[in-house]
């Protein structure tokens, strides 16, 4: 698994998408810090980078390598390595070269202007969102074996996350806003990661006004303690639970 995940770590780490991708972003934090005299606001300016931008370039990326990478997998799995070993290598490798990427690019000019208990939360949620979408990524090309399809739905999904799923959830307020919903709004908030994590930075932010009625219902219901590690937990099960499926639909694969 090593000697795989290695393989893949270099490999993308010399990709020139990756390397562009980190030289944007670090562009993209340092500009937005100095364009501001308050640090706070550049926050706020690289929030939606965070939440909509990153998980956008990882769930591409690592659906369109794991396509090209095809032949390297049927070559693994034609040698005497569990097939878990080498879907798991791949995933990995594709989450930790992305992860860096974006510690590169965002968490270092982050911990430079703002090493706070916001600057943190940010850089831990850019961290979890960089891995769920890779794993998201995983499943949607374990799905299908056409290149373009398995890329389409890569791109639907992470409209599904981004916008349709809070758009859905507003229509489903303003048809019932006659009910009680609250519970109903703290189930929603664990379906979406993207939710959890703007919840959780506009928690440490403190600003109520901007978190919608999702997160103030999250915030009031869950404390801010309870909050935080109820809402790692649903990243991490947002983790676990696509590369499961991939995996068990990748050893079941005939390739």
């Amino acid at each position: 698994m090593k000697k795989i995940l290695k393989y893949v770590i270099v490999d993308i780490v010399q990709n020139k998408i990756v390397l562009i991708y980190t030289f944007l972003l670090l562009l993209i934090s340092l500009t937005v810090f100095n364009l501001e005299d308050n640090a706070a606001k550049g926050m706020l300016s690289l929030l939606n980078i965070v939440l909509i931008i990153v998980p956008l370039i990882c769930i591409i990326f690592s659906t369109i390598y794991i396509y090209n990478s095809s032949e390297f997998i049927e070559l693994l799995v034609s040698q005497p390595v569990k097939r878990r070993t080498i879907w798991l290598s791949i995933f990995s490798g594709l989450a930790s070269s992305l992860s860096l990427a974006f510690f590169i690019g965002a968490g270092i000019p982050i911990l430079l202007y703002h090493a706070d208990a916001t600057g943190f939360m940010m850089i831990a949620m850019g961290l979890f969102l960089t891995i769920v979408f890779v794993s998201i990524a995983m499943l949607a090309a374990g799905l299908t074996r056409d290149k373009a399809k398995g890329i389409g739905l890569s791109i639907l999904l992470w409209l599904y996350f981004s916008l349709i799923f809070d758009a859905l959830v507003l229509f489903l307020l303003f048809q019932f806003q006659d009910y009680p919903l609250e519970n109903a709004m703290v189930v929603f908030s664990f379906l979406n990661p993207i939710d959890l994590s703007r919840i959780q930075i506009l928690l440490q932010m403190d600003i109520s006004a901007l978190m919608g009625y999702t997160g103030a219902v999250f915030r009031d219901f869950f404390g801010s303690n309870t909050g935080i590690l109820l809402s790692f937990v649903g990243l991490f099960i947002w983790i676990v639970f696509p590369i499961m499926m991939s995996l068990k639909k990748f050893k079941r694969k005939d390739l």
